[in-house]
């Protein structure tokens, strides 16, 4: 028998066993087709914890997405699993569950990860960035090895004018290109900001609406921009990314690698760890706040929601000290984390030398106003971070706390700009901007998705602090701690027991919820994961003992 036939039989049995075990065993197996999983939900008392829940298919939107992807071969490099060891759940988050792969035909585990695996992506990154992503990846990752996916936009091959639309602002040209993408008879505006070498991004919500061309840092100065709009079929794809791993709710929330607390970081300025700090943010920041620092990198037009940081005039939103420039901690501690619900993602994985070193390169290089070449303005040397607030120990929540939290949200006219059911839909929304003129949209308080971190602390030092450069002021003078921490938890609350995806109502029997209302109720991993008192005892008992503990509440 030669070593050729027998390694054709071993290679035909393989084929074989694979379609068998990965093609139609799933059909036979129950536990295949399971859709039980556990997530992290919020309770109306603002905490996170863990509980027995199914996932749910796909939306239409989703499926379609997810055939893109199959077609475009995004599963040859990218697997969608998280292996049960430290390095996998450090880097990605949560152990896999056979749960969330039960509409799943056929599973795409995937067995490559020449790119990142994407079972935990999702709303990791904002749409805003998956859009510069997928037309260039190298703008946001130099390091990529992933080919650009322009064809996925629609590009007409001709360059369309800025013409004066006859009221002192800037529009585009009336063209059969752009009538397709824009509403010109429309009375809402969309302002949409070309990057430095005069590409446009459209986003498919313009359909509907009047373009304005905003450019009041003088991102662009010339006459014509090149478009690069968005299609259904990228809506469908980044709509699929986005839906990978949120069947595990708001696993990020309590992600451990990416919940940094810290105050301050003494580091004196160094000139050798300024240059490195060069080199990390040329290859890892250039791409959305650009070569100078002013928020007008390549990646910029993509994202219309929300500019990036102009890191020139030294305004920081997040920071724990009562005048805006912050501490070098304030500035790990965003780095670290990310912006939530922005295209500023988390880089709890950059070692952290390469962290301390991006905010002295930050500091001393780029937050410096040269509008005088002879006089340069350093800000952070001229004027040096404020002592931090003290925020001491949040005090227990409890449901008249969350009444008066009501009461302060009416008092400080909160609703104004983020609504009366806090979806950021007040009456003031629509026109806000920022300090630079750039559209300000307000925080939809009811996804969850907090900027500045998760925590009722983290509110709180919002609430206090105010958001620097936005029209979000600070109430630290307005209202006690006693009320500040009130409506910290209130706001909290208007996210709870909501699909951070869909911000739709989960289905929770009030006998569940008043259980993990709870604050004696601990649920803080998988395996102590609440388990609903109608589940049935099979489903209890596949969760385990200890689920069993926590259902019990002890």
């Amino acid at each position: 028998m030669s070593a050729r036939f027998v390694t054709l039989v071993a290679g035909v049995g393989f084929f074989f066993l694979a379609l068998i075990t990965q093609g139609f065993l799933p059909f036979f197996e129950p536990s295949a087709r399971t859709a039980k999983v556990t997530a992290v939900v919020r309770t109306d008392l603002g905490q996170l914890k863990w509980m027995l829940t199914r996932a749910t298919d796909y939306t239409p939107l989703e499926y379609r997405g997810r055939e893109v992807y199959l077609r475009e071969g995004c599963w040859y490099c990218h697997s969608q699993f998280v292996r049960p060891v430290t390095g996998e759940t450090r880097r990605w988050g949560p152990v896999t569950e056979s749960g969330e792969y039960v509409y799943d035909i056929p599973h795409l585990f995937g067995t490559r990860r020449i790119g990142p695996d994407l079972m935990r992506v999702g709303l990791k990154y904002s749409d805003e960035w998956h859009y510069a992503h997928f037309w260039n990846p190298r703008m946001l990752s130099p390091d990529s090895v992933m080919a650009p996916y322009r064809g996925m936009f629609d590009r007409p091959g001709q360059p369309v004018a800025i013409v004066d639309d006859g009221s002192g602002n800037r529009t585009l040209e009336k063209t059969p290109i752009t009538e397709k993408l824009f509403d010109f008879s429309s009375k809402e505006p969309i302002r949409l900001t070309p990057n430095s070498d005069g590409l446009l991004f459209v986003p498919m919500q313009a359909k509907d609406k009047v373009p304005i061309i905003l450019t009041p840092r003088e991102e662009y100065k010339g006459d014509t921009v090149k478009i690069a709009a968005e299609t259904p079929d990228l809506q469908a794809l980044i709509a699929y990314v986005q839906k990978l791993g949120m069947d595990r709710g708001k696993w990020r929330d309590l992600f451990e690698p990416q919940s940094i607390e810290v105050t301050d970081v003494t580091m004196p300025r160094s000139e050798e760890w300024i240059a490195h700090g060069k080199q990390v943010y040329e290859r890892r920041c250039l791409g959305c706040h650009g070569a100078k620092g002013d928020g007008n990198g390549p990646a910029a037009t993509f994202l219309y929601v929300q500019q990036p940081r102009n890191f020139n005039n030294a305004v920081f939103k997040f920071r724990m000290t009562k005048e805006p420039v912050p501490t070098d901690g304030d500035l790990l501690r965003t780095i670290t984390r990310g912006v939530r619900g922005t295209a500023m993602p988390a880089w709890y994985s950059l070692p952290l030398d390469d962290r301390l070193a991006v905010i002295q390169y930050i500091k001393y290089v780029l937050a410096v106003d040269n509008s005088d070449p002879s006089k340069p303005y350093a800000f952070f040397t001229e004027e040096p971070p404020s002592a931090p607030l003290y925020i001491g120990k949040p005090p227990a929540p409890t449901q008249q706390m969350l009444e008066h939290g009501k009461e302060v949200w009416e008092q400080a006219k909160c609703w104004e700009c983020h609504g009366k059911t806090g979806k950021g839909d007040g009456e003031k929304a629509a026109g806000l901007k920022d300090d630079e003129g750039f559209t300000v949209v307000p925080a939809d308080l009811t996804s969850g998705q907090f900027k500045s971190g998760p925590a009722v602390e983290d509110i709180f030092r919002t609430i206090s602090t105010g958001l620097s450069g936005t029209p979000m002021p600070s109430y630290r003078d307005a209202f006690s701690d006693e009320d500040r921490w009130a409506l910290s938890y209130y706001i909290l609350a208007l996210s709870a027991y909501k699909d951070p995806l869909t911000k739709q109502p989960l289905q929770i029997s009030d006998a569940d919820r008043a259980a993990l209302d709870d604050l004696n109720l601990k649920a803080d991993t998988p395996e102590s994961a609440y388990v609903p008192k109608e589940a049935s005892p099979q489903k209890s008992a596949e969760l385990g003992a200890s689920g069993q503990a926590a259902a019990k509440g002890d």
